[in-house]
C-alpha cells in the first residue's frame, strides 16, 4: 500500500515528488499518513450555509532536505528554515535549524454552500448563495521538537466546474432526500490560486502525564492569501486521554489539514489502543471569501454582506487502534454574513491511516 500511495502521490504532483530515501537518523520517522475528512451540517440538524466538505490528504514520512525538488523546493522559501526569506526566518524560524525534518503532501478538497430554502429555482433572497469549490493542494511541512510550519499552494475552481452540484445530487439520490433546485444560480466558475501558511506550537504548560493518562495542547496561527479566500486566524487545541497517540491531525477540514507525527519528539506508540477527548477554538478575520463576496475577477453580486470576523469553538473525540484512527469534532461557528440566521453547526468525521 505504501508503494501504491507513493506512486499516486508522484502522479498527483506531476512528477515533482521524488522517491523517499532511507533515513539513517533515528529521529526521522518513515511513516506517512492518509487522512479523509468529511464535513456536514446535518450533524447539527440543518442543511444550509456551509453544508458539506470533503478532503483527502496524503503526507509523506520524514524527508531530507536534499530530496525536495520542484514545488517543495520553492515552498521552502516560506517555511522559516535556513533557505527561507529572511523575514520568515525572523518571524517563524527555528532556534536549532539542524534539528528540523521535512514532510511533503498533497490534497484534494471540495466544498459546497447552499441556502436554507431548497425548493426554489431562484436564489432565495438574504440567504447563502449557492457556491462550490474544488481544488488540489501541494504542501511542505517543516518541524522541530516544538514548532511545525506548514505551507500549502492550492489551485482550484469555483462554480459549475467544481462539480459541487453533481456531488450533492449524487449523495441526495443515495439517501433518497430532496434535491436543491437552485444550483443554476450559483456563483460562476473562476480559477483560484491560494497560498496558506500555518504555524503550530507545543504548549508546554499543557504537557502533562499521569501514567497512561496524558494531556497536551497546541497553539496555532495562520494566514491565507488568495483569490478564493484571504484571511488570518489564531487558535488552539487541547487533548486528554488514554495513551495519547504521538501524532495529531487538524480535527477539522482546513486548508492545511493533514496528520503529523508529534513534532520531532521521538515519542512512540505505547499501546495498540488510544482513546481521547479534544477541544479547541479560533478567531478568524476574513478579508475576502469568493462564496460570500463573489469571485474576485467576476462582476457578480451574491446578494449578501460578509462579516469581517468569525469565531468558532469545537469539541470531539478520537479512537485509535494500531494504524487506524477515527475521530469526530463538532463545531459551533458564529454568523459569517449579516442576514444569516444564528450560529452554524458542522460535524467533522476524520479517518486516518498510518502506513
Amino acid at each position: 500500500m505504501k508503494n501504491f500511495l507513493r506512486t499516486f502521490g508522484a502522479l498527483g504532483v506531476m512528477g515533482l515528488i521524488s522517491a523517499q530515501a532511507a533515513l539513517p537518523d533515528p529521529t526521522f520517522d518513515d511513516d506517512g499518513y492518509l487522512t479523509f475528512y468529511l464535513d456536514n451540517d446535518l450533524f447539527g440538524g440543518e442543511d444550509r450555509d456551509y453544508t458539506n466538505g470533503a478532503r483527502l490528504a496524503w503526507i509523506s514520512g520524514s524527508e531530507r532536505v536534499e530530496d525536495l525538488i520542484g514545488v517543495q523546493r520553492y515552498l521552502r522559501r516560506l517555511t522559516g528554515d535556513a533557505d527561507s526569506f529572511e523575514v520568515f526566518q525572523k518571524v517563524t524560524g527555528f532556534e536549532h535549524p539542524e534539528q528540523i525534518v521535512y514532510n511533503y503532501g498533497f490534497s484534494l478538497t471540495q466544498l459546497m454552500y447552499t441556502p436554507q430554502d431548497n425548493a426554489s429555482y431562484a436564489q432565495p433572497p438574504f440567504q447563502r448563495r449557492y457556491a462550490g469549490w474544488t481544488g488540489v493542494g501541494f504542501s511542505l511541512h517543516v518541524k522541530d521538537e516544538r514548532i511545525l510550519n506548514s505551507v500549502e499552494l492550492s489551485v482550484g475552481t469555483t462554480g459549475p466546474d467544481s462539480f459541487a452540484e453533481a456531488t450533492q445530487d449524487f449523495i441526495h439520490d443515495l439517501r433518497g432526500v430532496e434535491k436543491f433546485n437552485g444550483w443554476d444560480q450559483q456563483i460562476p466558475s473562476e480559477l483560484t490560486v491560494d497560498l496558506s501558511f500555518i504555524q503550530k506550537r507545543r504548549l508546554d504548560f499543557a504537557q502533562m502525564g499521569y501514567g497512561i493518562l496524558r494531556v497536551d495542547g497546541i497553539g496555532e496561527w495562520g494566514v491565507r492569501l488568495g483569490t478564493f479566500r484571504t484571511d488570518a486566524h489564531l487558535g488552539g487545541m487541547f487533548r486528554v486521554g488514554y495513551n495519547l497517540p504521538p501524532d495529531f491531525s487538524d480535527p477539522r477540514l482546513s486548508p492545511t489539514a493533514y496528520t503529523h507525527r508529534y513534532f520531532n519528539s521521538g515519542f512512540d506508540y505505547d499501546s495498540d489502543w488510544s482513546v481521547f477527548l479534544l477541544a479547541g477554538g479560533s478567531l478568524t478575520g476574513v478579508a475576502h471569501d469568493a462564496t460570500l463576496d463573489g469571485p474576485m475577477f467576476s462582476d457578480f453580486n451574491t446578494g449578501i454582506q460578509r462579516r469581517p470576523f468569525v469565531a468558532e469553538v469545537y469539541a470531539g473525540f478520537g479512537v485509535r487502534y494500531r494504524r487506524l484512527e477515527l475521530s469526530y469534532a463538532h463545531t459551533w461557528r458564529t454568523e459569517e454574513y449579516r442576514t444569516q440566521r444564528g450560529i452554524a453547526q458542522v460535524g467533522t468525521v476524520g479517518v486516518k491511516l498510518r502506513f
